[in-house]
């Protein structure tokens, strides 16, 4: 058998890390997704069909569109079977021999049939009609929602049955293939499919050379962060989802199986990973949302197939969106690109959105904007949030005073040099009345706000102002003794996104204390920036530290153990994309560290 890493070191290091399981067998904008339960694969889809049954997640729990799919032999009879998988490829083996199984395309996939007399069968849900050929057949799911799955193979049949069940089709196939023969599985909402039989060798071939080229283009990383690493590569890519309807541009979702669709501060997040290997497809994270904005200047929370999410009834009737953290992603971009244009592009959308958050939110007048809705704030069930709507949060005034300061250097870029001073000093303005509005001084924290009263609950986001770069060392000194208090903010591995101290705290809990990666990150970056170098280090290593535990690459972690709680998602987007931020920049400075005297 040819060595299917065809000599990549890449796709040698990855050999069964996509355990089929909770990691699926998937490509570059693929909505199909294969898994494996026990002793049968099944396709599931990255698709909502919120149509079909109105409910906003019930993609997770939604029966496969091909399931029950096992492998026979020669009577019929379902094989037990061993797999062995590579980011491009996986090889099944049974009885009867070897197959292979490789995407051709974003809806097709290609199984090879070994020499000799066996079969498969499978169950699809959903399908109404069927048309059956001498090379396989049609299975067409109508009405609300539309969709093909077309099977072909140039194997002999010696048995081809299909019957309609109560709830779709069962096909059960047999081949007798005097030599290795192949099968097609293309599944697609088209009216065109593919049906055409390539060379199995070339499809295999060509799949390790895209892998190849993708991990390649990635700097390189300190030996110990590589394998996971290239797993968090191996995410950013399967995790792509094709443009279709609403999804103007080839985006990330945070997760294909928990999060299908493109969520706005994700996508300023993944966008930093992308930058490093296709500046197109990063700035693009940042094109699909500016797609949708609004003529107010509001930007989505969300942008799925179907439509836009910009208003919801749940928990309470508010617009919804996300942080603004358009500008400094769109900044760290061109500090990487130097992509003139692209600042020229985007200057006057963002400028919109930043005006939207001043003339739409400021309910009390004050100067400073609220969140109006929880989810816009990214931190769904934070206690935050347990008083009320809307809140005056530091961290919200935070990012807009981040957002004016790269809108400034945007400014500057593009030759609106009256615009740069303008926006340098709206942000100085901000970050004066955030202090004024929301430092406690007889306690030593910022406070966030429910109509006029003080939320009496601490969290990291309490002391986000030290991103700004701009308090007065006296207010930087008490902040930092919370956040590297063991107590507090620095257990094992930090931040929680409760302090312990609270009686609030429960590290199980999404937002209520668990850390989360991206808030270590912004922290990481705001101790940076006011000189905290050797904080910001050790931030940055018990980060990484906390995320080479598993097998994968989660939503979020349990401060004081690594373990990954019940509800956290897989195969989290921007928990790749800031494991290959934050690796490799620990990497550059492991390199620039000056040798220990046991290295001489």
């Amino acid at each position: 058998m040819h060595d299917l890493t065809y000599g990549s070191p890449y796709l040698a290091l990855l050999k069964d890390r996509v355990n089929l399981y909770k990691v699926p067998f998937s490509e570059r904008g693929s909505r199909l997704m294969l898994f494996r339960t026990n002793a049968h694969l099944s396709i599931r889809l990255a698709e909502r069909w919120f149509k079909l049954d109105n409910q906003l997640s019930s993609y997770r729990t939604r029966p496969p569109i091909v399931d029950a799919w096992v492998l026979t032999d020669a009577a019929g009879a379902a094989l037990p079977f061993t797999t062995t998988t590579y980011p491009h490829c996986i090889e099944i083996t049974n009885a009867s021999g070897v197959y292979r199984l490789v995407f051709v395309d974003q809806e097709t996939l290609l199984l090879t049939l070994p020499a000799g007399c066996h079969g498969l069968r499978f169950h699809t849900a959903l399908a109404d009609s069927v048309q059956r050929d001498r090379r396989g057949g049609l299975l067409q799911v109508t009405g609300a929602i539309r969709r093909t799955i077309a099977y072909t193979t140039d194997a002999h049949f010696v048995e081809h049955d299909v019957r309609r069940v109560d709830d779709g089709c069962e096909v059960a196939l047999q081949f007798e293939c005097p030599e290795e023969a192949r099968l097609l599985i293309n599944i697609t909402p088209r009216l065109g499919f593919n049906r055409y039989l390539p060379a199995a060798a070339t499809v295999i071939e060509t799949a390790a050379q895209r892998w190849h080229a993708w991990f390649a283009a990635a700097p390189p990383v300190a030996a110990r962060f590589r394998s996971q690493y290239y797993f968090a590569w191996l995410a950013m890519r399967i995790g792509l989802i094709s443009s279709r309807f609403y999804t103007t541009r080839e985006a990330m979702t945070p997760s294909k199986i928990h999060y299908v669709g493109v969520w706005q501060w994700d996508a300023f997040f993944h966008a930093l990973a992308y930058r490093h290997v296709e500046p197109r497809l990063a700035q693009d994270q940042l094109r699909i949302m500016l797609d949708h904005q609004r003529a107010d200047g509001m930007i989505p929370d969300a942008i799925h197939d179907e439509g836009v999410v910009t208003h919801l009834s749940f928990p309470v009737e508010a617009d919804v969106t996300k942080p603004p953290l358009l500008a400094w992603a769109a900044w760290k971009l061109y500090e990487t690109h130097g992509d003139r244009e692209f600042l020229d592009e985007i200057y006057a959308p963002v400028v919109r959105w930043n005006r939207w958050w001043f003339e739409h939110n400021d309910t009390d007048g004050d100067g400073l904007p609220e969140y109006q809705h929880p989810f816009s704030s990214g931190l769904d069930d934070s206690p935050l949030w347990d008083d009320g709507m809307p809140v005056t949060s530091p961290d919200l005034i935070t990012y807009l005073v981040l957002q004016e300061e790269a809108l400034s250097k945007m400014a500057g870029v593009i030759g609106l040099h009256a615009d740069a001073a303008l926006w340098a000093r709206r942000a100085d303005q901000l970050a004066q009345r955030l202090i004024e509005r929301l430092w406690d001084d007889a306690v030593g924290l910022f406070w966030a706000h429910h109509r006029g009263a003080r939320i009496d609950v601490v969290t990291p986001f309490n002391l986000f102002p030290l991103l700004t770069g701009r308090m007065p060392a006296a207010i930087t000194r008490r902040l930092l003794a919370r956040l590297t208090d063991p107590a507090q903010f620095w257990p094992a591995y930090p931040v929680p996104t409760v302090s312990r101290a609270d009686p609030k705290y429960d590290p199980l809990t999404m937002w209520r204390g668990p850390s989360w990666v991206n808030i270590n990150f912004l922290l990481k970056e705001g101790l940076q920036r006011i000189g905290e170098e050797a904080i910001a280090a050790e931030l940055r290593r018990r980060t990484l530290e906390m995320m080479l535990a598993g097998d994968d690459l989660y939503e979020y972690y349990h401060p004081e153990t690594r373990e990954v709680p019940p509800k956290a998602a897989p195969l989290y987007g921007w928990s790749s994309a800031l494991f290959i931020e934050m690796a490799i920049e620990e990497s550059a400075a492991l390199n620039a560290a000056p040798p220990r005297s046991s290295d001489l």
